[in-house]
């Protein structure tokens, strides 16, 4: 008997190293120390059902993941948006790393697939739980710290997390209007006015196209559902050109 469930866990350890080395191939990165790659992916209840064995939950993990996801977007941010107050940045910030925003990072990467869960927690879905999911990814964030360090973090943001604060994911957030006439007062380069050029489609789905201009000269033009997300995209790009000079 005590052989059969020496070659089950042995049968299952393999099992688990396989899946974790799969991982590493897909995001193209090199654990020195697999515990902590296994840490980063083990849940509390996996932990109460194998107490014999010495496995360590992921929680001490993502309290450091927390802190390290916290300062390397913060850099980002910094560098990204030089004309951006410390309010608008906090705000962002907190968009990005919020618990929705790391679920969708997660579920985008399958990180649910990996974790290593007790047999309670996986038949009541505990696979797909956001919070779960969220705690998960600033778990491997803070493994990847701990062995390879913030530039494997930073690595590893560039290509998952960094193109989507790019792309506007989170634009919504994001004040442009207030940006530009902060920018515009603070250089006394002029006047800004906002006017729509269009109104187009039906009242139930209504596009509006509105442009800015500096001193009766147009800055940018942008597109929205509404007056105020056109204007706020007008403003981003008027951001983008002035920043060019």
């Amino acid at each position: 008997m005590t052989r059969n469930k020496s070659r089950i866990n042995e049968k299952q350890n393999e099992m688990i190293g396989k899946k974790f080395q799969q991982l590493q191939e897909e995001l193209n990165i090199n654990f020195q120390n697999d515990k902590l790659l296994y840490q980063a992916f083990t849940h509390s209840s996996y932990v109460n059902e194998h107490r014999r064995k010495p496995y360590e939950d992921n929680e001490r993990l993502e309290f450091l993941g927390d802190a390290v996801l916290e300062l390397t977007v913060s850099q980002f941010l910094y560098k990204k948006f030089p004309m951006m107050s410390e309010g608008q940045l906090t705000k962002l910030r907190a968009s990005i790393v919020c618990e929705p925003s790391l679920v969708s990072f997660a579920d985008e990467l399958s990180f649910g697939t990996y974790v290593l869960l007790g047999k309670g927690e996986e038949l009541t879905g505990g696979r797909a739980r956001p919070a779960l999911l969220a705690d998960v990814f600033e778990a491997f964030i803070g493994a990847l710290y701990l062995d390879l360090g913030l530039p494997a973090v930073f690595s590893f943001l560039e290509k998952y997390v960094y193109p989507k604060i790019n792309e506007g994911a989170f634009s919504h957030v994001m004040d442009y209007k207030s940006q530009l006439q902060e920018l515009i007062q603070r250089n006394a380069l002029g006047v800004i006015e906002y006017e729509v050029l269009e109104e187009k489609g039906p009242a139930h789905n209504r596009e509006f196209v509105s442009r800015v201009s500096l001193n009766k000269e147009a800055l940018g033009t942008g597109i929205g559902r509404s007056k105020k997300e056109a204007e706020q995209q007008a403003a981003q790009f008027a951001l983008e050109q002035l920043k060019k000079k």
